[in-house]
């Protein structure tokens, strides 16, 4: 896969407009979840999404071929998105995106065959309480903790896209989970 992005991104460079297209096609709906889990705001994330492939666009001739795209991609993505939460005074919003049209937003669906109105009020609740933990992370354990648990990334790639030491990575996830741990254990 990461050839074909590598190639897409050399065509691009020489100005073929229909390869940038379809690496935008490839990376708009994952940067824009990233972005969106990240914010927790549709507009803002629609945003971040077209300032990821603005800038990635100004700098494909920045690109390292010998990196994989998507971590370069992802890079730019998450950082657009740590510049945005650093920028951000708190607000609170009654009009914030919370849930989709059903009432759930989809953070820590748990599988079950046996769905009840009891167990989607139970698993609703949870999920409440786990989005408002994750918003009350600072944002360096929050960007690492969503690539790591909602990204499904491992510690090498969150390494990759934030450009630091697996260690510190490690020890941000650490850190990031003790906090939420902290935080779910007083509202339980």
């Amino acid at each position: 896969m990461d050839t074909l992005e590598r190639r897409l991104a050399k065509l691009a460079r020489a100005g073929d407009t229909r390869a940038f297209a379809e690496i935008v096609e490839l990376y708009k709906d994952k940067i824009f979840h990233l972005a969106y889990r990240m914010l927790s705001n549709r507009h803002e994330a629609e945003d971040i999404v077209q300032d990821t492939f603005l800038r990635v666009y100004r700098n494909l001739e920045r690109y390292d071929e010998n990196q994989k795209f998507s971590t370069w991609i992802y890079r730019i993505g998450t950082n657009l998105c740590i510049d945005r939460l650093r920028k951000r005074k708190p607000s609170y919003s009654l009009d914030a995106e919370m849930t989709d049209q059903d009432g759930v937003d989809g953070y820590a669906m748990i599988p079950s065959d046996d769905r009840t109105p009891e167990t989607y009020l139970l698993v609703s609740e949870t999920q409440r309480m786990i989005h408002e933990a994750i918003e009350t992370l600072p944002a360096k354990y929050k960007s690492v903790m969503i690539l790591r648990y909602l990204q499904d990334m491992s510690l090498q790639e969150i390494s990759d896209v934030m450009d630091m030491p697996v260690t510190t990575i490690k020890t941000r996830v650490h850190r990031g989970r003790e906090f939420l741990r902290k935080k779910l254990e007083k509202k339980i």
